[in-house]
């Protein structure tokens, strides 16, 4: 049995795949290696000795440099390794050309929109358009889930701060979120429920939908009617009616639109539940389908593979304004760029952002970049797309629904509850945290440590379950009930 695991020849470091004491001796594979100080399972041990300046070597790539000369058997940490990110770059484009060998399209059981799409959900969705409204929602939420069963699975009030006392871009991307939310395909019916004398009324949002199905939409301006709880009730019945009639047909995996997001990640996320995201994506694209993958500032020190895999120059050119735009974007407000990651990923044993990176793009498995998204942009190109968003992981995860993501898939190493307006899959980098949060996770790619499962068999299952999913199976976050939206705030507040 091996305790350590070297991801690519080249490295210098392995990963600890159990808590190592110090003075004791580790495997890896025929070798040993005598560990000189406490390893924490996750984290990285030093295979060979590294100079001060010295380049760390993980995933085949540099994650930062040496402080002080790092012997072999050492800990690699925050406390002896640092960045070696600086700066906006000049980029060159250098393609590797992926290739994408088309496979059959498997099929789900979704809801065909009149516009061509297909929802995965057939929910009622409530939409304030300005935070004065949100108890209003909330309470109309409450009171419509009587209307839930037969056509109607479930009745969600998206409730947020936002939507008067904006400016400028800031302002025009929270009425893009909102529209882009109103016609969504998972929305089976939705109430625009605005208040009258905010900036993004509903007169500010109905342009912005396009050529909506109106049959689905209703609009509700509190101050213009004596009593909101009466009138939305009214309202959300008639949707609820519409609704009833909607049926689950089987529709080609090449509709669907999967989100890519990571969070509280840990030392084995880039090792197993990332590949196995982007396994799945592979696969997914393969059949036609597409995958949004975001998080921008969790790109930075890998986004040299995005954009060389960008499937033309144009698309590559796009790659580099999506880094550098967030990079100025850091900078205007005074802050670093590349500030190392937060305490969890830490603690996980994640001790660069180069680090963080490096496991991050794994989600996006090999195949060729086919768009570059603005933020609260749709996908509207099959296959690979990048998408302008934060880390922030509630902010990020409802930026990939708001671009027409049906679900989103999200690795943890460290677990969290939380949910975005589209079902959210938990899925585990490792075994001990399936186990423990049960009530959390969906899928445990630990499986590949724990029990020896290769990648392509569990990006085979991964693919599968998510059709499930797709098909109406519940995540554990739908199950509890959790629904969060969190709009990216850019500008000035009035």
């Amino acid at each position: 049995m091996t305790d350590l695991l070297r991801i690519n020849p080249q490295d210098n470091v392995a990963v600890a795949l159990r808590a190592l004491q110090s003075g004791e001796t580790a495997a890896l594979n025929d070798c040993a290696l005598t560990v000189l100080s406490d390893v924490p399972a996750g984290h990285k041990i030093a295979l060979e000795d590294i100079p001060e300046g010295g380049r760390v070597i993980k995933y085949g790539f540099p994650i930062g440099a040496a402080k002080a000369e790092i012997k072999a058997g050492q800990h690699v940490h925050v406390h002896n390794l640092r960045t070696l990110l600086s700066g906006e770059l000049t980029y060159t484009w250098q393609p590797t050309h992926p290739q994408v060998t088309p496979a059959a399209p498997r099929t789900f059981l979704g809801y065909p929109r009149a516009n061509g799409q297909v929802g995965i959900r057939n929910e009622l969705w409530i939409i304030p358009t300005v935070g004065c409204v949100n108890d209003v929602a909330r309470s109309l939420e409450i009171a419509a889930q009587e209307l839930v069963g037969d056509g109607v699975e479930a009745v969600i009030a998206f409730r947020h701060p936002y939507g008067c006392s904006q400016m400028s871009e800031d302002q025009e991307n929270t009425r893009d979120v909102l529209a882009d939310l109103a016609t969504h395909p998972n929305a089976g019916g939705v109430l625009l429920l605005g208040l009258g004398c905010e900036n993004s009324g509903i007169g500010e949002i109905l342009p912005r939908m396009g050529d909506y199905d109106r049959s689905r939409v209703r609009t509700l301006i509190c101050q213009q009617v004596e009593d909101e709880h009466e009138e939305g009730l009214r309202l959300l019945r008639e949707l609820a009616e519409t609704m009833r009639a909607d049926l689950r047909v089987p529709c080609p995996a090449d509709k669907l639109v999967v989100g890519l997001k990571c969070g509280g990640s840990d030392g084995f996320s880039g090792i197993t539940a990332n590949p196995v995201i982007g396994g799945f994506s592979d696969r997914l694209g393969a059949m036609g389908g597409t995958t949004i993958l975001t998080e921008v500032p969790e790109m930075f020190g890998a986004e040299t593979i995005l954009m060389n895999r960008c499937e033309d120059e144009a698309t590559f050119e796009k790659t580099v304004r999506l880094i550098n735009d967030f990079k100025e974007y850091f900078e205007s407000h005074h802050q670093t760029i590349y500030e190392n990651p937060s305490p969890g990923n830490k603690a996980g044993g994640i001790s660069t952002l180069e680090d963080k990176a490096l496991g991050c793009t794994q989600k996006s498995g090999f195949a060729p970049v086919r768009d570059v998204l603005r933020y609260a942009q749709k996908a509207s190109v099959h296959g690979l797309n990048l998408l302008s968003a934060p880390g922030n992981d509630l902010v990020a995860a409802t930026a990939l629904s708001v671009s027409g993501a049906h679900l989103v898939l999200f690795s943890t190493g460290r677990g969290t509850p939380f949910a975005c307006p589209v079902p959210t899959v938990k899925i585990a980098s490792n075994t001990p945290l399936a186990q423990k949060k049960r009530g959390w996770i969906d899928f445990d790619a630990g499986r590949m440590l724990s029990e020896g499962r290769s990648l392509d068999s569990l990006a085979d299952e991964l693919l599968g379950f998510v059709l499930a999913v797709a098909s109406g199976q519940q995540v554990n976050s739908e199950k509890s009930g959790f629904h969060d939206l969190a709009i990216f705030k850019t500008g000035v507040t009035l």
